[in-house]
């Protein structure tokens, strides 16, 4: 897929068994006068829409591809369905489970054509289009046909009905809401950033979307007091960055955040050691303030004593409190488990911009300040930081103070199962109020039993390079004014870099409607466009300085977040069902894509709890009876060894 079109891949909109994703909504009716096409992957829809502008699914996996076709025609009886096959990478042949979804449908195939020298990585009509182009793709479409007589057929057609692959198994039933996870793109980072996130995650072996959310936690910290992002008129705000990464404790994102935030933590070292001598001078002149006052005060006491008239006293005394000298403010960017109101505090009387960085994100979420009776209160205040207004705090015990102007990063990590008892505890408030929404979302799968040992590089080109830049954006002078409030820099967006903008903004708009693929997630979905806007004056900023945002930053950001909204659909939708489906749900997806890559239709139980997504042996077991009753696995004793035997429909082959 080219960089324009990654845009368009809001990825993971559907889910498979019978789910899929679409280039564009469907239309309503019965179909009559429409041609659908339906593919296997996302980049096979796209290139088969960009192609002849039909509405295009992709089903997510060969083997879905019946499921979803039959989906199809229940839904468009008078359509006319469009098989785009996928070619089997030995043979040449088009793939079993295409032409079986051309004939259960009344549908037609279109099998791409590489001639008699075919690469066999050349597969599809996403391949097609980058080797022969679109108008071959388009031809190719176009000359459809019925699956022939004499075109293999799937082990599935020969086998009894209720026994899946002719094997004994019964057909599994589908998992309800399951959203399967897509690959980070890490393809859509700048050069830069990607390849300093690629160095990292080799040494460090964290999940890809760990590791860049750390890269662009850190990129957020550095440029966010030097630039806003304007998206259209009266459209305007920061650019920093939440990033909420939902991942069990050991995935080494304190580790991440230390290799990203190192020139930011060298920066803050270096500005205080400069700031020494300020700060002497500030303490010998509140001494000699603090004298000055004392004698005011005992002044004004001996002549009350006295009898004698203090105006000129009290008057002095105010003047000289107006006088205070105000300290030094020196950088004090990076910021662990603050609570909301040391966290503005900080910002209204150190300095405006700040990044909260956390690998224990339950102290924040779960802290004293995130209690009932001030949770609405703290959340307001986050969501204005979000957005940076104006936010007051009044004291009773000591002074009160207005946040104005500042900056905030969050990058933070939580364990599911305490976001779920936050979210459970806080009721609608979270989400109700926004707070949710603001985040990019990552929910990787772990890589824990996956990370051998490895040595430490001698060098880090790609990271150097990324610090690089950074301490070049962190050395520039904060813009502050007189009153310690942030006057970035703004950036607004060049025509065409607008008008992709402006139609991501409506993509997702469209979908937000009662009955759309976002309407549950309408929230998150909302803060979208606007996120999108941020990252692509980050990307800007750091690629180029300070100057319009271009179609390239733009096109790249969006890649991005509607990976994150696809994220958060995922994380929302399994948080709507009961914990005991949510973890089937996962153990599913983890018990697939490992026998894939094993080869193999069986792992040991011990195994699973080990490597797998649940460590707690009665989720577990919860989980495995919850898939047996669907059909999905069978555990089997042997002696004492239990076995996890997952059904071959499942995989898409024969055993």
């Amino acid at each position: 897929m080219t960089a324009t079109r990654r845009k368009a891949a809001l990825a993971g909109r559907g889910s498979k068994a019978g789910g899929y994703w679409a280039t564009e909504r469907l239309p309503d009716g019965d179909g009559d006068g429409l041609t659908l096409q339906i593919g296997e992957g996302v980049a096979t829809g796209l290139s088969g829409k960009e192609a002849n502008g039909n509405p295009t699914i992709a089903a997510l996996s060969s083997g879905n591809l019946p499921a979803v076709a039959k989906a199809m025609r229940e839904r468009y009886p008078a359509a006319a369905l469009v098989i785009l096959a996928d070619l089997v990478k030995a043979t040449g042949e088009p793939d079993p489970h295409a032409i079986e979804a051309a004939r259960s449908v009344g549908g037609k195939l279109a099998i791409p054509d590489f001639g008699t020298d075919r690469d066999p990585d050349m597969t599809d009509v996403n391949d097609m289009a980058a080797l022969c182009g679109l108008e071959a793709v388009r031809r190719t479409i176009a000359n459809a046909a019925p699956p022939a007589r004499g075109e293999p057929q799937s082990a599935q057609e020969d086998a009894p009905a209720g026994d899946s692959e002719g094997n004994g198994w019964p057909d599994p039933h589908p998992l309800a809401a399951k959203i399967e996870p897509e690959p980070y793109p890490l393809d859509a980072l700048p050069d830069t950033i990607r390849a300093a996130v690629e160095e990292v995650a080799g040494f460090v072996k964290a999940p890809a979307a760990l590791v860049a959310s750390s890269a662009l936690a850190a990129l957020s910290l550095a440029c966010q007091a030097h630039i806003d992002a304007k998206r259209a008129e009266k459209l305007h705000g920061p650019v920093g960055l939440f990033l909420l990464t939902i991942a069990d404790s050991g995935e080494r994102k304190s580790t991440c955040d230390g290799f990203f935030v190192s020139a930011i933590r060298q920066y803050q070292e270096e500005q205080a050691e400069a700031m020494k001598p300020a700060i002497k001078e500030h303490e010998a002149a509140i001494a000699a303030w603090g004298a000055e006052r004392d004698g005011l005060l005992s002044a004004v006491k001996d002549a009350g004593k006295k009898g004698k008239p203090t105006d000129k006293l009290r008057a002095d005394l105010a003047q000289l409190q107006q006088e205070k000298p105000e300290p030094p403010r020196v950088p004090r960017l990076i910021l662990g488990d603050e609570t909301p109101e040391n966290l503005a505090w900080s910002l209204a009387k150190q300095w405006p911009s700040a990044g909260v960085l956390s690998s224990e994100a339950g102290v924040v979420f779960g802290s004293h300040g995130m209690g009932k009776d001030s949770a609405m209160r703290n959340l307001a205040l986050l969501n204005v930081l979000w957005d940076g207004g104006t936010h007051s705090i009044g004291r009773r015990t000591s002074e009160s103070f207005t946040v104005r102007g500042a900056r905030l990063t969050m990058g933070l990590m939580i364990q599911e199962i305490t976001l779920r008892e936050h979210l459970a505890k806080s009721g609608p408030l979270a989400r109700g109020s926004g707070f949710l929404a603001r985040f990019l979302v990552a929910w990787p799968e772990s890589t824990q039993g996956q990370r051998p040992f490895t040595e430490a590089p001698a060098n880090w080109p790609h990271l150097a390079a990324f610090h690089r830049r950074i301490a070049a954006i962190l050395n520039q002078p904060a813009p502050i004014d007189e009153d310690g409030a942030l006057t970035p820099a703004m950036l607004s967006l060049t025509p065409d870099a607008k008008a992709a903008w402006v139609e991501y903004h409506d993509a997702i708009d469209r979908d937000l409607s009662i009955g759309g693929e976002l309407h549950d997630v309408r929230d998150v979905a909302s803060k979208s466009a606007d996120n999108a806007a941020r990252l692509a004056a980050l990307f800007q900023q750091f690629e180029h300085g300070i100057g319009a945002i271009g179609f390239d930053a733009l096109d790249r950001a969006t890649t991005i977040t509607a990976w994150h909204l696809s994220e958060s659909r995922r994380f929302f939708g399994e948080l709507a069902l009961p914990a005991e489906l949510a973890d089937a749900a996962r153990l599913d997806s983890w018990l697939i894509e490992h026998c894939r890559q094993g080869r193999t239709h069986m792992v040991k139980k011990n195994h699973v709890r080990q490597h797998g997504p649940l460590r707690d042996g009665a989720r577990l077991d919860a989980a495995i009876r919850e898939l047996a009753e669907l059909d999905r696995l069978r555990l089997e004793k042997d002696g004492k060894r239990l076995t996890i035997h997952l059904n071959p429909a499942l995989m898409g082959v024969a055993p």
